[in-house]
């Protein structure tokens, strides 16, 4: 396949799959605009959808009609009305509190629904590991023109399904976008409602032999998908690509995502090469922290050789295993350097992480074996130095309403039982994994 230089970033794009590529495909000419928490994500898309004129599609993990996210849920259903293609799709278990009044106003208005794998009790998330695999996205596409991408779900910042409602609104981050790499999140949103559509993955459903017409046309949609899917990108085209970006104004951006068909760790890889070459300073903002090793060794390595590494982990936790999980990693990481910072104001839910002054990743992955190893994830990486000091600035306020972790004397060593607490969060995790069908190692 031949990419024309003149204009590389749409015409490749348009014709790959969503699955396709294992690593980032940056694009030149691209707008970003920071969005922080519900209160700036909400009016902008309530605004977004209620100009739009062809189409909007949706993919969110949670989804809440309480408080500002109403403003969202109210203009999907005036687009719809007025005759926009609106699709939204939503996980069974992220979004099983949701009133069924909601559901049935969404429906009768004209939006078509699709929930991913749906949960009918607590006995499917025991006895079906498969419910373990989540569909976590937070992805908005209007007219195939404008995006938004991020952690934040459809719920109101002060609102919580568990704790329910605070008078501090939740650390979160989303961002708007324009341009050539809206193109691979659209057809994300497209390929998740065809998944919550037929209710298993793709390759579950594949071997199955067509046994009606409904049965042949369905098996007929997935082999285009697979004729689609042995499509690549050779080295040389990737670095035409990447090439021909660099000589586009605006920003370079790419849309990641961790499935678990061919993007098993594309996320994880990307946040892993960007902290390998670090140069000067990384910030990582998750609430759920319990990466891979091969993350915590880059870390320890960047801070030892003069890298400000610095975590912004939660201070009021909302679950406490996961509170746990990231303590247990403290001591290792604090003696090579790390500095590590709890947020005291409100729950945590931000998924950013930015290296130096031109490298940024936002999205819904966390770091912990939910996301990098189970989860349907998405995140976009973007490389423009003005977006990343807007970002530096942001975290810059949020580590300031932050407590500092004591570290401990570099030469010290964990007691008894803090290293038994490791051990146990250690087996739980592989244990997790391996009962939920994890092939690799964590």
């Amino acid at each position: 396949m031949q990419v024309p230089l003149a204009e590389p970033d749409l015409d490749a794009l348009e014709g790959l799959a969503w699955y396709i590529q294992r690593r980032p495909v940056f694009t030149g000419g691209n707008e970003v605009r920071l969005l922080r928490g519900g209160e700036a994500l909400f009016p902008t898309l309530r605004d977004r959808i209620d100009a739009a004129q062809h189409s909007v599609w949706l993919a969110f993990y949670i989804i809440s009609p309480f408080g500002q996210s109403g403003w969202v849920l109210q203009a999907l259903m005036r687009a719809a009305r007025r005759g926009v293609l609106v699709h939204l799709v939503v996980d069974g278990l992220g979004s099983r509190d949701a009133p069924a009044s909601l559901w049935e106003d969404l429906t009768q208005a004209g939006v078509k629904l699709a929930t991913y794998r749906p949960t009918k009790g607590l006995g499917d998330l025991v006895f079906d590991t498969n419910q373990w695999r989540r569909m976590h996205l937070k992805i908005a596409v209007i007219d195939q023109r404008e995006a938004c991408i991020g952690g934040i779900n459809l719920i109101d910042d002060r609102y919580d399904l568990h704790h329910g409602w605070s008078d501090r609104p939740r650390l979160d981050y989303a961002v708007e976008l324009r341009g050539p790499v809206i193109t691979p999140m659209l057809h994300a949103a497209r390929a998740l409602w065809t998944r919550a559509q037929f209710g298993r993955d793709w390759r579950d459903e594949l071997p199955a032999l067509p046994k009606s017409a409904h049965d042949l046309q369905r098996f007929r949609r997935f082999k285009r998908m697979l004729d689609q899917a042995r499509m690549r990108l050779s080295p040389r085209e990737q670095g035409r690509l990447e090439q021909a970006a660099q000589l586009q104004q605006g920003a370079r951006c790419a849309f990641v995502m961790r499935d678990n068909l061919r993007q098993r760790r594309t996320i994880e890889l990307s946040a892993l090469q960007a902290i390998r070459q670090a140069r000067q300073s990384i910030d990582i903002v998750t609430p759920y922290f319990y990466p891979h090793r091969a993350i915590r060794l880059a870390l320890r390595h960047a801070a030892s050789k003069g890298v400000q590494v610095r975590l912004l982990l939660q201070g009021k936790l909302d679950y406490r295993i996961a509170g746990v999980a990231a303590q247990v990693l403290y001591h290792e990481l604090q003696r090579h350097g790390v500095r590590i910072f709890e947020y005291q104001d409100a729950f945590l839910h931000a998924k950013v992480l930015r290296v130096d002054d031109e490298w940024a990743t936002v999205g819904s992955s966390n770091l912990d074996p939910l996301s990098l190893v189970l989860n349907l994830e998405g995140n976009v990486v973007i490389k423009d130095r003005s977006f990343v000091r807007t970002l530096s600035a942001a975290l810059e306020e949020d580590f300031a309403h932050c407590r500092e972790v004591p570290a401990p004397a570099t030469d010290s060593r964990p007691g008894w039982t803090a290293r038994a607490r490791r051990a146990v969060v250690s087996w739980l995790a592989r244990t997790y994994l391996r009962l939920a069908g994890a092939a690799r190692r964590y």
